[in-house]
């Protein structure tokens, strides 16, 4: 079977899902709204990215489209763009 992704580790991803790891560790708050309250959608977004990032930076490709797509570094990419443009974010 061939992958259009081969396994390995693969840095960016592995680094950001680091970072995203620390950073949220050591500031909680970044998953929050000004009110102080959860903003969930910025939260999934995040963990999403993080979760992509390690999977793929771990080297870990899945076999079924579906999850390669969602845990790939084209999807850590992705759910970063879109908590960066504030599509998780609620008023």
């Amino acid at each position: 079977m061939s992958t259009a992704t081969s396994p390995g580790l693969h840095w960016p991803s592995l680094l950001t899902g680091l970072a995203l790891m620390l950073v949220g560790t050591a500031y909680p708050l970044l998953f929050a709204r000004a009110n102080g309250h959860a903003d969930h959608g910025l939260a999934t977004l995040l963990f999403w990215a993080m979760s992509a990032g390690f999977v793929r930076g771990v080297g870990y490709v899945p076999r079924h489209r579906a999850w390669r797509w969602l845990f790939s570094g084209w999807a850590c990419l992705a759910a970063l763009v879109l908590a960066g443009l504030g599509v998780g974010l609620r008023p």
